[in-house]
């Protein structure tokens, strides 16, 4: 087959092939495509480990005082997988430093330097040393640097200075816990609704619509404060008013922080079984009340250690948490709140038979708050899902939790 070209179309043609080099010509030099990207960052009890997807040559770190850091430049790498953080990290960022480099900044929570280091044979792993240090030591090892080839890591002094000044943009660095903002009027008792998941982590996926339990859980607590905000009987606050990732520990610390008087942790998980529909109301038990309860606590436990924070118990504020939580006057108002809303609520919202069960969920773990995790319904199931994705769904929620919120309240006034 032969192609003819008329003068009108070979102009056109000619004029969208050069358009399409200048763009790419004008766009290529701002994002290169570098060797290696970075695939995983660890932070181990003593050592921070750094995974590549292509062997890489070398590496340098130093020490930054004000706040305290420590920078990793890696040549012909690009940035790559997020991390958490972890242990004496408080926060990891990553940026293009020039065009051939990525720079990794870890936000200490302590002083800490990098005493050695070493890549793997086939170059894909590099791994530092990390020893604690006094301020004083650290803010003379920020005056050094170290790099790292395959097999060799030598000391050496302060890098070079440049007679060029580089900005690289950055995440900023995190600073303590959120700090949400509280709705209603002063005096009143304070409710902090938490929306389950967010950010990169989407919960459950409907099979059906594709909802994502993150987004259902969200818009439920808006609807909860917007109705509380209009009863004005109480004050509110949300864990989080967008799509962010929350740690666990996290979602019960900015409650205590505010002193909440009630914690609810919303939720809309999947079920094993597609007919499984309904709303289930958790409490706080050192022992799941049955095996599936159980399943459920441990899935949600271990958000935060996929995405690098372990919530095994090992700080001692978690574990004082968790001895504190003998108290049984916090565990029966806990309790009697969860029966409280069933009746309150069972008009405006579809429960399961078995309604209330008890599981070691991490966000249940304040040791003064009373607090429940409602899962509104499964989002496996189209009833629920088509109940939950609509505002007149949504604000039934709300009304039957302003009406238990509310007798709860009057309840603990009257029994003062």
């Amino acid at each position: 087959m032969t192609l003819r070209w008329t003068k009108r179309g070979k102009a056109r043609h000619d004029a969208v092939m050069t358009a399409g080099t200048l763009l790419f010509a004008a766009l290529a030099p701002l994002s290169p495509a570098l060797g290696a990207g970075v695939a995983g960052i660890a932070i181990e009890d003593r050592a921070i480990v750094l995974r590549f997807d292509a062997p890489v040559a070398g590496a340098s770190s130093f020490a930054l005082a004000g706040p305290n850091r420590i920078a990793v430049d890696v040549k012909d790498v690009d940035p790559g997988l997020a991390s958490s953080p972890g242990g004496f990290v408080a926060g990891v960022r990553q940026g293009r430093f020039d065009p051939s480099t990525t720079r990794i900044v870890f936000d200490l929570a302590s002083p800490a330097l990098v005493t050695g280091g070493h890549f793997s044979p086939d170059g894909r792993t590099l791994t530092l040393s990390i020893d604690p240090a006094d301020p004083e030591t650290f803010g003379a090892g920020a005056t050094g640097a170290r790099q790292f080839y395959k097999g060799t890591a030598t000391a050496l002094g302060r890098p070079p200075r440049s007679k060029y000044s580089v900005t690289v943009p950055l995440p900023p660095a995190r600073n303590g816990l959120p700090q949400p903002r509280i709705h209603g009027p002063a005096g009143r008792p304070l409710v902090v609704i938490d929306a389950g998941h967010g950010g990169h982590d989407p919960g459950a996926i409907s099979p059906v619509t594709g909802k994502r339990e993150k987004d259902v859980t969200l818009a439920v607590a808006r609807a909860i404060r917007d109705e509380l905000i209009a009863s004005g009987r109480v004050r509110v606050a949300l864990t989080r008013e967008s799509d962010s990732f929350i740690v666990l520990q996290d979602r019960a610390k900015i409650a205590r922080a505010v002193k909440a008087d009630l914690f609810i942790s919303v939720h809309a998980d999947s079920a094993p079984a597609e007919e499984a529909r309904g709303a289930t109301i958790y409490t706080l038990s050192e022992v799941a009340s049955d095996r599936q309860a159980q399943a459920l606590a441990t899935r949600e436990n271990k958000a935060d250690i996929i995405n690098g924070v372990d919530l095994g118990g090992e700080n001692r504020e978690i574990a004082s948490i968790l001895v504190d939580l003998a108290q049984r006057e916090t565990m029966n108002a806990s309790a009697q709140f969860a029966d409280l809303l069933k009746r309150e609520a069972s008009g405006l919202v579809p429960f399961r038979t078995d309604y209330h069960r008890m599981a070691g969920f991490a966000v249940l773990k304040s040791p003064d708050t009373p607090a429940i995790l409602l899962e509104v319904g499964y989002i496996t199931n189209p009833d629920d899902v088509a109940r939950l994705s609509t505002g007149e769904g949504q604000r039934r929620i709300a009304q039957g939790l302003r009406k238990a919120i509310e007798i709860h309240f009057a309840r603990r006034m009257a029994a003062r």
